[in-house]
């Protein structure tokens, strides 16, 4: 099958940067029906910008290509350890031309296999079946929203929903659970797909499985297509909003399986992700693994534009700042305020963060500017180039985070989805401030990149070190400031009260 593994890398390659029709139907939907004006509105307008940017440049939509999961079905007499093999090398190739971010994690020594391969890295899942193609679907869930993925066992007690029973009214109320608590740490607005029933293991299989369904699929099953219907009509009530700042459009789609089950044991299984939807597929010759035609696409049609403008639109009541920090002009940021940033900032993680906790950081932090961001890099020469660079979900940083903000004086946090209270306080008492970034614009954020500085850190691997970046124009939105407020507590407050009303419909 001499070509097998182009066919693949062109597979990841068009997953990575360009969203398939249906979610991009779906997000136009989204765009055209926010408040203008509004926050939310506003994260969707960067979002918009985003999906055409990656699109036009063959950029990553979201810097977090997520854990590679391919579902293939072969023909009988296929050899499957060929097709594996050239899945993996098209991984491996993919990611050296910075299609993929090298995700790829040792468990046991936390080293980065630098060309996302490893032990069960990437996912393939085989099956037979009697059509004469090979059938190849790709999906790449960022960590982001699979940390959101959540499972219930009923029946159970849920919070503002009260008792989950062993129905589907139990379930309902567990969808509807799961998006709430996604909150903006999923980015919304999320998709879910859902299994009722199986085991613990191969129920939430069955429930990444139903990402491969298009939004706009309708369920075969009566029950279940009724009861998707009502939770992406609830779900959008309860408010949680684009990237969690409150709004009308909180879920773009919702899809259901049942399983057999143990008479013990009644588990709702839900996978959670986020609105950068990345899932396509393609029919191959059996024979040359040439692409026959794809799934999901029509390379034919043209791709409409996404965004209504170009860029982020000004109102001239921006707060502009300039790293390092003052602490004055820190405590003169309140929640709600949209800065652009411009001067030098670095990017720091999980990793950062641990070491911080036991070793000087590497480069002064005085006033500076701390970016949780994973980037996709690459190096031409001495030079290294930004491919993408969208913020991660802060709250694997809150047991650090006020230790790393007192102990070295940063001034500024940039993330996505907020963090707790620990945090919150140690803002309040050294005078710093949390911004929130909109969650996957990766090329959007790679674009106020001006030039790499410098990397510090290297050996945690290529999405763990810690970047020295110059950008210009960084636009994010304040959501804890440095007088106790969070605009994430009180949306999940707020969401909660809404949730709680949908207990009985």
């Amino acid at each position: 099958m001499i070509h097998l593994k182009t066919s693949l890398v062109e597979l990841i390659t068009e997953t990575s940067t360009n969203l398939p029709p249906d979610v991009r139907a779906a997000m136009g939907l989204a765009l055209e029906n926010e408040s203008p004006g509004t926050q939310a509105s506003q994260a969707l307008g960067i979002i918009a910008t985003n999906i055409d940017m990656a699109q036009q440049d063959q950029g990553p939509i979201c810097q977090d290509t997520g854990m590679p999961t391919f579902l293939v079905h072969t023909p009988v007499g296929v050899n499957q350890i060929q097709v594996k093999r050239a899945i993996q090398e098209a991984v491996a190739e993919a990611t050296r031309r910075g299609k993929l971010r090298p995700n790829s994690v040792d468990s046991l020594t936390g080293k980065n296999s630098g060309d996302n391969l490893g032990e069960e890295t990437p996912v393939i899942h085989f099956e037979q079946w009697e059509e004469d193609e090979i059938e190849v679907k790709l999906i790449l869930k960022g960590g982001g929203c699979e940390n959101k993925n959540i499972q219930y066992s009923l029946p159970c007690e849920l919070e503002h929903l009260g008792r989950a029973d062993r129905n589907l009214e139990g379930v309902r109320k567990c969808i509807l659970h799961a998006v709430w608590q996604a909150q903006g740490q999923g980015c919304a607005p999320g998709a879910v797909g859902v299994c009722i029933g199986s085991d613990r293991a191969h129920g939430y299989a069955l429930a990444k499985n139903q990402l491969f369904r298009t939004l706009d699929d309708v369920n075969s099953v009566p029950e279940l297509a009724k009861l998707e219907a009502e939770v992406m009509e609830q779900a959008n009530r309860i408010g949680v909003g684009a990237m969690g700042f409150g709004g009308k459009v909180s879920l773009i789609g919702c899809k259901i399986a049942a399983a057999n089950r143990l008479p013990a044991s009644y588990f709702v299984s839900v996978a959670y992700d986020c609105w950068a939807f990345r899932r396509l597929g393609v029919r191959l010759d059996a024979s040359s693994g040439a692409i026959n035609h794809w799934l999901y696409r029509d390379p034919n049609q043209a791709v409409a534009r996404m965004a209504r403008s170009e860029g982020f639109p000004l109102t001239g009541r921006e707060v502009v700042l300039t790293a390092p920090l003052t602490e004055e002009a820190v405590r003169g940021l309140r929640v709600g305020d949209v800065v652009l940033i411009s001067g030098e900032v670095f990017t720091g993680r999980d990793a950062v963060h641990a070491h911080l906790m036991k070793n000087a950081p590497p480069v002064d932090l005085r006033g500076a500017v701390l970016y949780h961001c994973g980037p996709v890099m690459l190096k031409q020469g001495e030079e290294w180039l930004v491919k993408a660079a969208g913020p991660t979900t802060s709250s694997r940083e809150e047991p650090y985070q006020a230790t790393v903000i007192e102990k070295y004086g940063v001034r500024a946090v940039i993330g996505k989805g907020g963090m707790g209270a620990k945090t919150l306080a140690a803002l309040e008492k050294s005078g710093a401030v949390y911004l929130n970034a909109i969650g996957g614009a990766a090329q959007f954020y790679a674009r106020t990149v001006e030039k790499v500085l410098g990397v510090h850190l290297i050996e945690f691997g290529i999405p763990e070190a810690m970047w020295h970046l110059r950008v210009r124009n960084f636009a994010a939105i304040v959501t804890m400031d440095a007088h106790g407020n969070s605009l994430h507590a009180g949306i999940e407050a707020e969401t909660g009260a809404k949730l709680a009303e949908l207990q009985r419909v």
